[in-house]
């Protein structure tokens, strides 16, 4: 959580001036006893109207600049709270946009939303209510206590003993549930995960009739938070009526005390009223003061998970070669892309997803990476774009180890078009513009004519400016895939990596599509990862995997007369002459 702090810097002003003005109205407050007092003893004790009127005035008084130095703190406060949260949460996200997959797996989704906002908002709470009343509730605690000594030091030693009881009770409670809310916080990443599927997987729950058992799942995991969180609310809700007995305690030894000490006439009655009154701004400070270490409680706690994510450093180092100009490598004698024995383990993972790829692919190739499902056929293509550096061996890009190139150039020369067609929240020349921010009407209707998908898009009464939902709901599943092609196809990708994303096109459209892309004038190296053998058996070069390593390489009449895998795939789909599918 002191890390965090550091994003303070720039509001040092305001993080000084809340306390300062905080405090100047809790001076003022600390003179209302006295003048209290004094209207007791003078105003109302020798009937001195006059005295009362004008005391009366001098309390208005303080109560209107307290007022006014309250409503000023405020305003700084919020200021720096709010400007503190906005920044950190803008870092935060951008580093988790510099996280490569294997940490985001690893951190999970819901992980990172609940930090970028449940937990946010807790760190912004204490982060306001600190610099309110971390000092101000203090000072007036014990601004009272010397007050009340400057009243009466024999009934201000019950002050004496009451501060150190409330201070341990207050701060014992604080101790104990930092790690409670820890415990909620976690809990609570659990709820989220389990929202977020339910969410997200909505249709696919209705479909297999699964409502009940979700509802069931969700409850258990709703629970186990109620309790982990009643338990830490019923602590800390301790504190107020442990908080009040002691107060209230230290009021009845202090009338007791005082009333003596009046009847002897030692003490007056407006000086006993005076201690009274300092008395119960202590008790509602340290209620405040409760409040406040609660909120501060849950802050570090939160805060420390944000730190967290923060403490985690990226992976994945990138070089600085640029891609478009690689200095020794010849497009026409040198291979584009090498795998040289490469492989795979994801984190955490029992046994490598890709293993032993060796191949070469120049540049103008169509390369088509067919397999069983979990053949390790995406894990492959996210090798290519380095979503995932390999743990085995080595890629070379234009003759250049792959981590050599900078982020920019490798997303300048590869286009991805991932399995799930993503689309955003905008219009479709938006959506397209995510391929080649400055891409012209040109660039973009060549895309769409590419990709099968100007027609659609004309024949939508906005045309580019067709609003789209988020994930692209109100377009079919082809339409989707179609726009997440031309997306990819904007920018001129050097490679273009297709991985299944055909599988929601006719066949008729499949074929279009290809050819369009083989007929480009800069025809790029494509990768086409399908199910299908009707979608690769045409391509220069086929990779068949099986269980993450190459059952076969070559091209289809190679493979089908020599790969056993290959030729169960196409044969499943193209039964021979005379043989029967059934058969």
């Amino acid at each position: 959580m002191r890390k965090l702090l550091i994003y303070m810097k720039i509001y040092t002003k305001e993080c000084i001036l809340a306390p300062l003005f905080k405090m100047l109205e809790a001076s003022f407050e600390l003179f209302v006893p006295l003048v209290v007092a004094a209207i007791i003893d003078r105003g109302i004790g020798e009937g001195d109207h006059g005295y009362i009127f004008r005391m009366g005035a001098v309390m208005v008084m303080l109560g209107i600049i307290g007022l006014l130095c309250s409503v000023t703190a405020q305003y700084f406060s919020a200021k720096a709270a709010v400007g503190f949260a906005a920044k950190v949460k803008s870092r935060l996200f951008a580093h988790i946009q510099s996280l490569s997959y294997t940490e985001i797996d690893t951190l999970g989704t819901a992980a990172m939303v609940t930090r970028m906002t449940s937990d946010m908002n807790q760190v912004q709470n204490g982060v306001n209510l600190t610099l309110r009343l971390l000092l101000r509730s203090p000072f007036v605690v014990f601004g009272a206590m010397i007050m009340a000594f400057t009243v009466n030091v024999r009934a201000a030693l019950v002050f004496v003993v009451i501060i150190p009881l409330l201070c341990l009770v207050v701060f014992g409670i604080m101790l104990f549930n930092i790690p409670m809310y820890r415990r909620v916080q976690n809990r609570l990443d659990k709820v989220l995960g389990s929202t977020r599927e339910n969410l997200t997987g909505a249709r696919v729950i209705r479909a297999f009739n699964k409502q009940e058992s979700e509802i069931k799942e969700y409850e258990k995991s709703t629970e186990a938070l109620n309790k982990v969180q009643l338990f830490a609310g019923k602590v800390s809700g301790l504190m107020n009526p442990v908080t009040y007995v002691i107060i209230n305690g230290g009021i009845i030894a202090l009338l007791y005390s005082g009333a003596i000490q009046v009847d002897t006439g030692a003490i007056t009655q407006g000086e006993l009223t005076a201690l009274v009154n300092y008395m119960s701004q202590i008790l509602v400070e340290l209620i405040k003061m409760a409040n406040l270490i609660i909120s501060i409680t849950k802050a570090v706690a939160c805060g420390n998970r944000v730190q967290g994510i923060f403490e985690i450093q990226p992976g994945m180092k990138y070089g600085e070669e640029n891609g478009r100009q690689a200095e020794g490598w010849n497009s026409k004698t040198d291979p584009l892309l090498e795998f040289d024995h490469a492989g795979l383990r994801y984190q955490n993972a029992g046994a490598e997803s890709l293993s032993n790829l060796t191949f070469a692919v120049r540049a103008g190739d169509t390369v088509g990476i067919i397999g069983g499902t979990g053949s390790g056929k995406s894990s492959l293509v996210n090798l290519i774009a380095r979503f995932y550096d390999a743990t085995d061996g080595q890629i070379r890009l234009k003759g250049k180890p792959i981590g050599a190139y900078t982020r920019e150039a490798l997303c300048s020369m590869i286009g991805v078009v991932p399995q799930k067609a993503v689309l955003f929240a905008g219009t479709i020349e938006d959506n397209l513009r995510w391929g080649k921010k400055d891409a012209t009407r040109e660039e973009m209707d060549r895309a769409l004519e590419i990709s099968q998908a100007k027609e659609f898009v004309l024949e939508k009464p906005e045309g580019l400016q067709t609003w789209l939902e988020q994930g692209g709901k109100n377009l079919s599943g082809g339409q989707r895939q179609r726009l997440t092609i031309a997306r990819a196809l904007v920018g001129s990708p050097e490679i273009l990596i297709l991985d299944d994303s055909a599988s929601a096109l006719d066949f008729a459209t499949d074929a279009s599509l290809r050819m369009a892309i083989r007929n480009m004038e800069k025809s790029p190296t494509v990768f086409i990862v399908s199910q299908r053998a009707s979608s690769i058996q045409y391509a220069d070069r086929i990779i068949v995997l099986e269980d993450g390593e190459p059952a076969g390489i070559g091209t289809h009449r190679e493979l089908l007369a020599s790969c056993p895998v290959y030729q169960e795939i196409y044969y499943s789909q193209f039964p021979k002459e005379g043989v029967s599918s059934e058969g």
